[in-house]
């Protein structure tokens, strides 16, 4: 993992300056906006592959719910298990 070297912020944070220099984007963009303003609204669809489920729904519901769909009506099977 590559350190960006400048912070993502776009609004106030918590987290020290030095630290926001040192994180890659992507984990400055799952810290909550509360705590550290990405402007992200954290809002994505997961799905790596067909999905019927409409767009906006995809991006409303967490990672988990998507999961637990069958693939054949929304299509997870590209994410890495957590467990």
């Amino acid at each position: 993992m590559s350190t960006t070297d400048q912070s993502h912020a776009v609004g106030g944070s918590v987290v020290p300056d030095k630290a926001q220099e040192k994180l890659p984007k992507g984990v400055e963009d799952n810290v909550p906006n509360a705590l550290h303003d990405t402007g992200d609204s954290g809002s994505k669809s997961h799905a790596t592959g067909d999905s019927k489920v409409p767009k906006p729904l995809q991006e409303a519901v967490p990672k988990s719910v998507e999961k637990a769909l069958p693939n054949a009506i929304h299509d997870t099977s590209g994410l890495p298990d957590s467990k």
